[in-house]
C-alpha cells in the first residue's frame, strides 16, 4: 500500500481524459443494481456524487452531521463558479482556465487533473442551468460574468452573493429526487468516526447517531469522502463551526496519505476580528473586489487618528490615500490572486497604515463605482446633466442588485453602511488547498477510498483562484468520479453485499468506542474550546500567513504539549451513548491537534516560499514568495505513523510539460 501513482494517462494533454474514459473498464446498469457505495459529506461535491451515482444505478448511502444535507458548508460560497465559456468574447479558453489555475496555485498542481478540470467547467454551467440555478443574467437575456482574483479574463457564473446556496439545493434536489426513488439512503445527524478496511479495500465506515449516541456499521464496495477541508484547526476562520477533519482524519490514520497540509488559503477580504469573545469569522465575497478599491492612508498620522475616531475615511483627501494593490501590481490592481492580496494587507497593517482599533483592517471602498456607475445609468436613463445626489443615488441602486446581499450582511455585523462609508476587511483562513493525497481517478491510497472536492488535494496547489472550489467540488461529483468509480467496481460485480459482522468491523467498532471513553474520562479541568482557543492562537501566530523555522519548530512542540494535556484534562459532560454536541466537539478538537502538528512539519519541510506558504526566509527582495522548483517541485504525501512528528514523507514529482515555470508575477 502507498505506492505513488498518479495514473496519469499518456498522450496529449487535452486528449488525456477522453482517452483514459474510453479506455476504463465500465459496470453496466443490472450490475450496478448490486453495488453500495458510501457518500460521507452532502455538500456540493458530495451531493452531486450522491445523486449522480444514484441515477447511474448504484445503491447510494449518503451521511452528514448536518439536520439536512442543505445545510452543508457550501452553501456559505458567496461569489461564483469558474468556467472557460468565453460568453464574454475576452480570450478565455480551456487553456486559459487551466493556465491561470496552475499558474495562481504557483505551480504545484498536477497538470493532467487542473487541465480536466477546465475541460469540464463549461458542463458544470449547463447541467445547473438545467437544474433551475438562477444564474445572473445581463440584458440580453444572457448569463452573466464577472471577474475574480488572478485572471485577466471574465469568466465567473454567479447568482448575486448567493452562488454556493443556489448550487447546493440544484444538487439537493438532485439528491432528493434519488432518495424518493430509494436509490440514496440519506443518513443526516450522524458523523463518520472510523473507516474499515477488508483486505486492504474501503467496504465501510463506523458512524455515530448523534441525536441517539448508537454507534452504527454500514458497508459498501466503494467509500467516497468529501467532507470539506480543515480550517478550522485555527479556531478563527470562515468555516461553518462544525467543520473539521475527522473523515478525511480517520481515513489518514487507515493507511491514506495526507498530501500538503501546510497549504492553507488565507481570504484576503473577511471582516476584521472584533474581540476574544468570537467564534468564527464571516467572509465578503471576492466579487467586491471587481468594484472596490482597497486603500488604506498613506500618513501614519492619518491612520493613527482613523483608528483613535478622530478622522473619518471618507473625509480623507483622494491624494492622501495609498491604493497599495494598484500601486503594487498595476496589471491585476485589486484582483490580484489570494495570498498575494493578503501578504500586501498584512504588510500594511504591520507597519502601522491598518484602520480598525486594533490596527488590523484596511479599507474596501465603493464610492468610485457608485459615481462610475451612476454617472451611466443617468445618461442611459436621459438624464444629461445628473446632479451628485441623483448619480449617487443611481449608483447605489446598480451596486445593490450586484452585491445588495454582502452588504445587508456587512451592515448587520458591523453596523456600519457601506454605502456611505468604505467596509473595513483584514485576511482569514478560508480554505485548505491540502488533504487527502489521490491519483487521477481520485482514488486515495487506500483501494476504493476515493476523496473528492476540498476534502482532497489535487487542482490548487499552493493557492486557489477565486470561484474554483464550487467549480472543482461540482466537476468531481458530477463529471470525473461517476466515470473513474467504475473501473474499480467493474472487479467488484460477483462480490455481493460486504457483511458488517466481520473482524474488521468488530476491531474499529472497539478502536471508536475505546477512543470516546478516553474523551469521556479527562480529569475534567478544561472545556473543549479552551484547548481549540490555544490550538488556533499558535497556528495563527507560528504557521498562519508567514512562517519560519523557528516558529514552525516552536509550534511543533507546543500542539504537541497541548495535545498531551488534552487528553489528560478536557472536560467533557454527559455521556457518550446520547445527544452530547460537546463530544462531538471534543473528538474533532482531538482531530485538530494531530494535524495541526502535521501542518507545522510539512511547512517546516518545505524549505521555500509558494502560494499561501509564506517563509520568511525566503522572499524576493520586494517581499513576494520564491520558489524553489530544483528541490520542492513536488506533492508532500505524509503516511501516518503514530505520532504526527514520525509521520513518513513520500513524493509525487510534478511533472510540467505544457507550462513553462515561470516567477509568478502579476505586476
Amino acid at each position: 500500500m502507498g505506492i505513488l501513482d498518479s495514473k496519469v494517462p499518456k498522450g496529449p494533454l487535452a486528449e488525456k481524459w477522453t482517452k483514459h474514459k474510453n479506455e476504463i473498464n465500465l459496470v453496466n446498469p443490472a450490475n450496478k443494481r448490486n453495488i453500495d457505495v458510501i457518500v460521507v459529506g452532502t455538500g456540493l461535491a458530495g451531493g452531486s456524487a450522491a445523486a449522480t451515482l444514484a441515477e447511474l444505478g448504484y445503491n447510494v448511502k449518503t451521511f452528514c452531521y448536518q439536520d439536512s444535507p442543505r445545510r452543508a458548508h457550501s452553501i456559505a460560497a458567496q461569489g461564483g463558479v469558474n468556467a472557460s465559456k468565453n460568453y464574454q468574447g475576452d480570450g478565455d479558453s480551456d487553456y486559459r482556465l487551466f493556465y491561470d489555475t496552475i499558474k495562481g496555485g504557483d505551480y504545484r498542481s498536477r497538470e493532467a487533473n487542473v487541465y480536466r478540470l477546465a475541460e469540464v467547467s463549461g458542463n458544470i454551467i449547463d447541467q445547473c442551468v438545467a437544474q433551475g440555478v438562477p444564474f445572473a443574467r445581463e440584458y440580453g437575456g444572457l448569463l452573466d460574468n464577472r471577474s475574480f482574483g488572478g485572471v485577466l479574463v471574465s469568466r465567473t457564473f454567479y447568482a448575486k452573493g448567493q452562488t454556493g446556496q443556489q448550487l447546493l439545493l440544484g444538487a439537493y434536489a438532485a439528491m432528493n429526487r434519488q432518495i424518493h426513488r430509494g436509490k440514496i439512503k440519506s443518513f443526516t445527524r450522524h458523523e463518520m468516526l472510523d473507516l474499515v478496511v477488508i483486505d486492504g479495500k474501503a467496504r465501510g465506515i463506523i458512524a455515530r447517531d448523534l441525536v441517539t449516541g448508537e454507534i452504527e456499521r454500514h458497508s459498501a464496495h466503494a467509500v467516497v469522502i468529501a467532507s470539506g477541508g480543515y480550517g478550522n484547526l485555527f479556531f478563527l476562520s470562515t468555516y461553518c463551526m462544525g467543520a473539521n477533519v475527522m473523515a478525511a482524519w480517520r481515513t489518514h490514520r487507515r493507511g491514506a496519505f495526507f498530501a500538503n497540509p501546510c497549504f492553507t488559503q488565507i481570504h484576503p477580504t473577511c471582516i476584521p476580528v472584533s474581540g476574544e469573545h468570537q467564534s468564527k469569522l464571516t467572509l465578503m465575497s471576492e466579487s467586491l473586489r471587481n468594484d472596490g478599491r482597497i486603500w488604506v492612508p498613506k500618513k501614519l498620522e492619518d491612520a493613527k487618528a482613523i483608528r483613535e475616531g478622530k478622522l473619518k475615511p471618507t473625509e480623507l483627501a483622494e491624494e492622501d490615500r495609498d491604493y497599495y494593490l494598484e500601486r503594487r501590481y498595476p496589471a491585476f490592481g485589486n484582483l490580484v490572486p489570494r495570498d498575494v492580496a493578503s501578504r500586501a494587507a498584512k504588510e500594511r497593517c504591520d507597519a502601522g497604515y491598518g484602520v480598525n482599533k486594533t490596527g488590523e483592517a484596511v479599507y474596501l471602498d465603493f464610492a468610485s463605482a457608485i459615481k462610475r456607475y451612476g454617472t451611466e445609468k443617468a445618461y442611459t436613463s436621459g438624464i444629461q446633466d445628473p446632479d451628485e445626489d441623483t448619480v449617487r443615488r443611481l449608483g447605489e441602486e446598480v451596486i445593490e442588485a450586484k452585491y445588495g446581499n454582502l452588504f445587508q450582511m456587512y451592515e448587520k455585523i458591523v453596523d456600519q453602511n457601506p454605502y456611505k462609508t468604505p467596509m473595513m476587511i483584514y485576511p482569514a483562513v478560508h480554505y485548505t488547498m491540502g488533504g487527502l493525497w489521490v491519483d487521477y481517478n481520485l482514488m486515495t491510497t487506500i483501494p476504493g477510498c476515493y476523496s473528492i472536492g476540498e476534502s482532497n488535494f489535487s487542482d490548487h496547489g499552493a493557492n486557489r483562484l477565486g470561484a474554483s472550489a464550487l467549480m472543482q467540488g461540482l466537476a468531481d461529483g458530477y463529471f470525473v468520479l461517476p466515470y473513474t468509480i467504475g473501473d474499480y467496481l467493474s472487479k467488484d460485480i460477483r462480490t455481493g453485499k460486504i457483511p458488517t459482522d466481520s473482524p474488521e468491523f468488530d476491531k474499529a467498532e472497539k478502536d471508536v468506542r475505546d477512543r470516546l471513553e478516553k474523551l469521556m474520562s479527562g480529569k475534567g479541568k478544561h472545556s473543549v474550546d479552551y484547548y481549540h482557543k490555544k490550538l488556533g492562537k499558535i497556528m495563527w501566530d507560528k504557521c498562519g500567513m508567514s512562517r519560519n523555522e523557528k516558529g514552525l519548530k516552536e509550534a511543533m512542540k507546543e500542539i504537541a504539549e497541548l495535545r498531551k494535556d488534552f487528553w489528560e484534562n478536557v472536560k467533557v459532560p454527559g455521556s457518550a451513548d446520547s445527544k452530547n454536541q460537546e463530544l462531538e466537539k471534543a473528538g474533532r478538537v482531538a482531530d485538530f491537534l494531530e494535524i495541526g502538528e502535521l501542518f507545522a512539519k510539512d511547512a517546516l519541510d518545505r524549505n521555500e516560499s509558494c502560494g499561501g506558504h509564506f517563509r520568511e526566509e525566503y522572499q524576493t527582495p520586494e517581499g513576494e514568495a520564491l520558489r524553489d522548483d530544483k528541490n520542492y517541485k513536488y506533492v508532500a504525501a505524509w503516511e501516518y505513523k503514530g505520532e504526527p512528528k514520525d509521520a513518513k514523507l513520500h513524493k509525487e514529482e510534478l511533472v510540467y510539460e505544457n507550462i513553462e515555470l515561470k516567477t509568478r508575477s502579476y505586476k
